[in-house]
């Protein structure tokens, strides 16, 4: 693989940080909230769908579509979609969240991930 011109010198995060784009673990978790809000917009519809469950709360803070972490006994289960998706997805704001289309969540995803991880 052929390096940019001129980077060679600077590290990884810097590179990044140089050409605007985001590390590997941001872009799997921007993947993975990018599934969970699609499934959340169709799945939720239908009943009986049990990945992810909203979690019933009157709290007011943060986004209105919460979801429940589950409480698990084996650390295997922590790799879960499921499981690693939840704390990120609960700490998104409410405009990202509260949004009808996947590309509208995305333009605010990438605004949100910058401060998220």
């Amino acid at each position: 693989m052929k390096m940019i011109g001129g980077m060679e010198h600077l590290f990884y995060e810097d590179r990044l940080r140089e050409l605007g784009l985001f590390s590997l673990e941001k872009r799997r978790l921007r993947g993975d909230l990018m599934a969970t809000f699609q499934y959340l917009k169709v799945a939720y519809r239908k009943a009986g769908e049990g990945l992810l469950t909203r979690a019933c709360s009157d709290r007011t803070r943060g986004n209105g579509f919460k979801l429940e972490e589950g409480r698990f006994r084996s650390d295997l289960r922590k790799k879960f979609f499921s499981v690693r998706v939840v704390r990120h997805w609960n700490r998104l704001p409410r405009e990202a969240v509260d949004v009808p289309f996947l590309e509208v969540f995305k333009t605010r995803l990438d605004g949100a991930l910058s401060n998220l991880v």
